[in-house]
């Protein structure tokens, strides 16, 4: 008869299956995060990547592809002016550290006319959308009042501060930036190709 095994003992059969990791794997685990710090840090301002220069080669490849990581990870849309500096800062960053300075640059064309495009057809269009939505919440409100007294004389409802509006706006917005968002992904995953 078979015998039943623990969660344990099964997790640790799947373990020694793996076989023991490389030294190359334990590189990558241990400098991969330090790099992401060191992007972390130069967002803030608090450092430069300058600091690269420290590792040796042998470590400082994966140092770079966790700066990378998050340098690309912060290349957003630019929704407010904090959105845009930590963008200009992060592609900034990305040119510092990669090779292909024709590659980067080519990308950034790309990204620069995605954002181009999002503030201005993209707001014409997120200002539509709003408006449109805000007249036909405030005739549905319109209609609910008169159905409720009767006559819907001397009641104004701001309808922007209402629940249910400020979540369909919000869901329509995600709808709208969502075309972006995919081309700026493409974007940015051709970003992480180049050396």
């Amino acid at each position: 008869m078979d015998e039943i095994k623990s969660a344990y003992e099964i997790a640790m059969e799947r373990v020694k299956k793996l076989g023991e990791a490389t030294d190359e794997e334990r590189l990558k685990w241990k400098y991969i995060p330090e790099g992401e710090k060191l992007a972390a840090k130069y967002l803030k301002q608090e450092s430069e990547l300058s600091e690269l220069a420290k590792y040796d080669a042998k470590v400082a490849k994966h140092v770079k592809q966790g700066v990378s990581d998050i340098l690309i990870r912060n290349i957003t849309l630019p929704r407010d002016e904090i959105a845009k500096r930590a963008t200009k800062r992060a592609m900034d960053g990305l040119k510092e550290i990669k090779k292909d300075r024709v590659a980067i640059e080519n990308v950034y064309s790309k990204i620069r006319r995605i954002f181009s495009h999002y503030a201005d057809q993209g707001e014409q269009q997120r200002k539509k959308a709003y408006q449109t939505l805000k007249a036909d919440f405030e005739a549905r409100i319109q209609q609910a009042v008169q159905q409720q007294m009767g006559t819907a004389a001397g009641i104004n409802i701001d309808v922007e501060k209402q629940p249910q509006f400020q979540e369909e706006w919000h869901k329509i917005k995600i709808q709208l930036d969502s075309q972006y968002i995919k081309l700026l992904d493409e974007y940015k995953q051709e970003l992480a190709e180049i050396e």
